[in-house]
């Protein structure tokens, strides 16, 4: 890992951190921001659940990605679900905001600002391959080395057959010859 990733990913990991430990503490609170998506997922889902579990649920599941991504284990899953919640975070905080006030727009904005950004950084967080290269591109790659591979078997197949070929044209031209001149020696004796 590099020195940048090693400071970086926790950096950025530590906002979704404190926020999902937030969410578990202050479950109430989540469950009611969170009320009518978290009422459309209870709905949703094959079995009822509490709004206030779902919150609980959403809170660990931040805390947790947040502490895998700050490790970089499974960063980029890790950085994927945490784009996720931000947007989810953005799309509540947005809407629950108060916008009654000048100071109150202002907050929403920057609120709003602020979830944007850290979304923005966990989405290039999670197509950051780390210097790896990703399954589509070892994919490709193997795809091309054996089309090149298999080109190079072709040429080498013509190339020794191609030399057969004219070694054993020659032979035929030979034993053609040979069955000529015995037919005429056998003819003309």
């Amino acid at each position: 890992m590099s020195v940048v990733r090693f400071f970086a990913r926790p950096m950025l990991a530590s906002s979704f951190i404190l926020a999902g430990t937030d969410k578990l503490r202050n479950a109430d609170d989540t469950a009611q921001q969170l009320s009518p998506l978290l009422r459309r997922a209870s709905e949703a889902l094959p079995f009822q659940t509490d709004e206030k579990v779902l919150a609980r649920i959403i809170g660990g599941t931040q805390v947790g990605a947040g502490v895998l991504f700050a490790l970089g284990k499974s960063a980029r899953l890790a950085a994927s679900v945490l784009a996720v919640i931000s947007a989810l975070n953005a799309f509540v905080e947005w809407r629950s905001a108060d916008i009654s006030s000048k100071e109150g727009r202002e907050a929403r904005r920057n609120q709003l600002l602020k979830n944007i950004t850290l979304t923005g950084g966990v989405l290039l967080a999670s197509v950051d391959t780390a210097g790896k290269p990703g399954l589509a591109w070892r994919a490709e790659h193997l795809a091309a080395d054996a089309r090149k591979t298999a080109t190079h078997f072709a040429a080498d197949a013509r190339k020794t057959t191609g030399k057969k070929l004219h070694t054993a044209d020659k032979a035929v031209r030979r034993a053609d010859r040979a069955v000529r001149k015995a037919v005429d020696h056998a003819v003309g004796a």
